[in-house]
């Protein structure tokens, strides 16, 4: 695996074999998997449940290795009350994570097309408690590992399976299901041993991501207590959409008269090539070679088109990882940097097509950060559902913003701005959820805590 080549043992700072392997660790390629949602009937089962499954928990030790399956474990805030952790303990994390996503869908713009009423209905209660998730690189390796769980659950008559969410490679060669490649740029994480892929950037603090390590300010981010139990965890971000790629394929069809203007097009919206070619670097034509390169094709900097000419500000790269753009509301984006685990769910759809046939598919989006509630707020409603920082007024993301047909997306040019209007909501939510994911040693802290 090529991510063996990357690793500098000699940069470990960070206590990986106390980490989920989750966090850190490259989806195979191609990748299968599952996500497993349980619901505890009372805080003993809960913790016998945790204690039989800690041995098959992986970590993220040797996790630059991605060839064998892992298997992570998450809770929710009512989880973690269900398990009856101490007082002191559940007062001590954030409010937003306490209320829950759906409870703060104001401050995400979770509203309309995208609002909690119209979620599924497996995310609109509070008995999802627990979250196990198992990635492998084959079906039979996953299936091996998914036996294994069920097993250990039906051990346990306290703990109720409520829903089972299954993942794969939505397009081979780890495309999504817009015919894009996945799974580039995320942050370079201090002391994690990944040599540095970009040479504009420079790794960021483990902190912003992990509890117990120091941040981009020097200091430690408020996190739960005691300081043992949150220590190598961190928050995650769960939500579910659904992708509507046929309606994708009917605009650009709508937009641009030639098959090689429809692909510019949906080049400038993205901010590359569907290949993984960053615009930037091969403005005009796409370029399979640098796309599948991992060493090249995130290793760039906005420094040569402060404009926006070559990827407009208002692309859903640029937007998300503004790198070192000149902003019109200035912000460190070191701040608002997340490690992105999405994966794919449902059928690829018929190549192009502009008909949809009614099959359930999109991503299941699964981020990480020390402050992931004030993160995905900030990104939400600043960066996605606005332009004000670009200086784009209300022009949204034009891959996950809520446009609702109303969208606008301006590229810019010599001598006046194209703007492409009537731009539907390509992405809509389906629900979504905000988990802690411990350390090991945590995991083995609250399978045993009493009050």
């Amino acid at each position: 695996m090529f991510l063996k080549n990357l690793f500098k043992r000699t940069s470990e700072k960070i206590e990986l074999h106390d980490i989920q392997a989750i966090i850190l660790r490259e989806r195979p390629l191609p990748y299968h998997g599952v996500n497993v949602f349980l619901e505890m009937q009372d805080g003993q089962s809960g913790k016998a449940f945790l204690k039989e499954l800690l041995p098959y928990i992986t970590s993220a030790k040797n996790w630059w290795d991605s060839d064998d399956a892992w298997l992570s474990v998450a809770l929710t805030y009512e989880g973690l009350k269900k398990l009856e952790l101490p007082a002191a303990t559940l007062e001590s994390f954030p409010d937003a994570f306490k209320k829950g996503m759906a409870a703060r869908n104001q401050k995400l713009m979770d509203i309309n097309e995208n609002a909690p009423e119209k979620w599924e209905a497996a995310f609109k209660d509070s008995r999802n408690h627990i979250a196990v998730s198992i990635v492998a690189k084959s079906k039979a390796e996953l299936d091996a590992k998914r036996q294994i769980a069920l097993h250990i659950l039906s051990n346990h008559a306290g703990i109720k399976l409520r829903f089972q969410a299954d993942f794969d490679t939505p397009v081979e060669g780890n495309f999504n299901h817009f015919g894009f490649r996945d799974g580039i740029s995320n942050p370079e994480i201090e002391g994690s041993g990944a040599e540095q892929l970009n040479s504009k950037e420079r790794p960021i603090k483990a902190g912003e991501f992990i509890f117990g390590y120091t941040n981009e300010a020097g200091n430690h981010y408020p996190m739960p207590q005691p300081f043992e139990f949150a220590r190598n965890g961190t928050f995650v971000i769960f939500r579910k959409y659904h992708s509507h790629v046929a309606a994708f394929n009917k605009y650009l069809s709508e937009q641009a008269k030639s098959k090689d203007e429809q692909e510019l097009l949906a080049a400038k919206m993205i901010g590359r090539w569907r290949s993984g070619a960053p615009l930037n670097m091969c403005p005009f034509k796409d370029n399979a070679t640098l796309g599948a390169d991992i060493t090249k094709n995130n290793d760039f900097d906005f420094s040569n088109d402060q404009s926006g000419k070559l990827v407009p500000y208002s692309s859903h790269m640029r937007r998300m990882n503004p790198r070192n753009s000149k902003m019109a509301v200035m912000s460190d984006v070191n701040l608002h940097r997340i490690i992105r685990k999405g994966v794919g769910y449902g059928p690829a759809l018929t190549n192009g097509s502009t008909k949809d046939d009614g099959k359930e598919r999109g991503l299941y989006f699964i981020a990480f950060s020390a402050k992931a509630m004030e993160t995905l707020e900030f990104l939400q409603k600043e960066w996605v559902n606005n332009g004000n920082f670009v200086s784009l007024k209300n022009e949204r993301d034009p891959m996950i913003g809520l446009n609702e047909g109303k969208g606008t997306f301006t590229m810019p040019g010599d001598p006046l701005p194209k703007r492409f209007i009537g731009m539907p909501t390509f992405n809509t939510l389906k629900g979504g959820m905000y988990l802690f994911i411990p350390g090991i040693n945590a995991i083995k802290w609250m399978s045993e805590v009493s009050l």
